[in-house]
């Protein structure tokens, strides 16, 4: 992060435009009191501040087709609702 004093910035805005640009954030003083911060566009992803972590750290990948509708189901042989049902509550059993 760097400070520049408001004289120094209007005589080189481009460069700290470019500065900030490249991710840097600036803050600009006037008379030695912090006034504002020129700091990097973040563009509208929709994400959250979590997901936007993991993406820059590489350990989240986000979706190629994110809005492409999901493949339609197989049905699996011999499953019925009642089957399914049948083995849920089996499975929970066990946990009251």
């Amino acid at each position: 992060m760097r400070t520049v004093g408001l004289k120094i910035l209007k005589n080189k805005l481009s460069e700290y435009v470019q500065l900030a640009a490249a991710g840097e954030t600036i803050v600009v003083t006037d008379r030695g009191r912090a006034v504002a911060a020129i700091v990097p566009h973040k563009p509208e992803t929709g994400l959250t501040p979590f997901q936007e972590k993991g993406l820059r750290e590489g350990w989240l990948t986000p979706a190629k087709r994110p809005f492409a509708p999901l493949p339609p189901g197989k049905p699996v042989p011999g499953l019925t609702f009642e089957k399914l049902m049948e083995d849920l509550a089996r499975d929970r059993e066990d946990r009251w």
